[in-house]
């Protein structure tokens, strides 16, 4: 895919919130000092009056968003993951989940393709969490297209809303002309009869690659892209599950409580499949290259391809 666009999700979510604010004056922007990465400071420099930067405090500004949300406005919290999802949990809970306040959380700068910033940084952590939270809706885009699609549906969706960029430039894999986003509801990428690769954010467009390195050893590879984490579309999986009968998940997070887990949690219940979970096994990450790091977790194409050719 070297030839194919690549844009980071975080560049998509501040791009989506200058859009969105030019067409909704109810809706405001907080950050917590760090503008700049989560891209959010283009929409300081449009609307500097609908802008709130708390400094490093970020349970405090979940405070504040949830002040905002139940004024009326319609606030997007911005931060890191580790720090939006982990630092804040409490206040995301209680402040946030608890009175189910319509508040949107953009977490950028999750897994470990964050890169040099290391383990301290590197949330693989954060979709477990949001996932426990009764009422949380959990959105991980997969490229450009999709990342503005999902800040839009948050908008709209009456309720709180984790979205979960990355800062890794990726390709843009969906056709904005004909792509149509709906929370809880997954697409096909890939029609395929011998196994069901289920993948999320960065992961998509790795798992296309695995699937054509699959086809050429004889192996037809169906690709779902699940976007929406919470609501799962159940519906969708069980039909891929019962058509390949073995499924591969992917995703750039532990394979503990995210992607993975949710996809088990379904199939367990209402049809026994044979499960193979690609992630980040029960370890922190490390400092290094974005790229070398998801060569040495093996979350590449190539590594993938290896991974799922082994459990075959």
């Amino acid at each position: 895919m070297a030839d194919v666009n690549k844009i980071a999700t975080r560049d998509s979510y501040g791009n989506a919130l200058v859009e969105l604010g030019k067409k909704h004056e109810n809706l405001v922007v907080l950050d917590a000092d760090l503008a700049g990465a989560t891209k959010t400071g283009v929409f300081k420099k449009e609307f500097p009056d609908r802008f709130f930067d708390s400094g490093i405090a970020e349970s405090d500004m979940i405070g504040i968003a949830a002040g905002l949300a139940a004024a009326g406005m319609v606030p997007f919290a911005s931060s890191f993951a580790m720090f939006a999802a982990g630092r804040a949990f409490e206040q995301v809970r209680n402040s946030v989940g608890y009175p189910h306040l319509n508040v949107k959380i953009g977490a950028t700068h999750a897994g470990i393709s964050v890169g040099e910033d290391g383990a301290t940084h590197q949330c693989c952590e954060d979709i477990a969490l949001m996932r426990t939270i009764p009422g949380m809706t959990v959105i991980v885009p997969s490229d450009d297209v999709e990342a503005k699609a999902a800040v839009e549906a948050a908008y709209e969706l009456d309720g709180p809303v984790y979205l979960r960029f990355g800062r890794l430039a990726c390709p843009v894999i969906n056709d904005k002309a004909g792509y149509k986003f709906e929370i809880g509801k997954g697409i096909i990428l890939k029609e395929g009869t011998d196994l069901t690769i289920v993948a999320t954010g960065l992961e998509v467009g790795f798992a296309l690659e695995a699937a054509e390195k699959l086809a050429a050893d004889g192996v037809n590879a169906e690709v779902i892209n699940i976007h929406t984490i919470k609501p799962l579309d159940e519906e969708l999986i069980l039909a891929s599950a019962k058509k390949t009968g073995k499924v591969v998940t992917v995703e750039e997070h532990s394979v503990i409580g995210g992607l993975g887990s949710a996809v088990c949690d379904v199939l367990s219940e209402k049809m026994p499949t044979p499960v193979k979970k690609l992630g980040v096994y029960d370890e922190f990450g490390e400092s290094g290259p974005a790229v070398e790091l998801l060569a040495k977790y093996k979350l590449d194409g190539a590594g993938i391809y290896e991974q799922i050719k082994a459990w075959l």
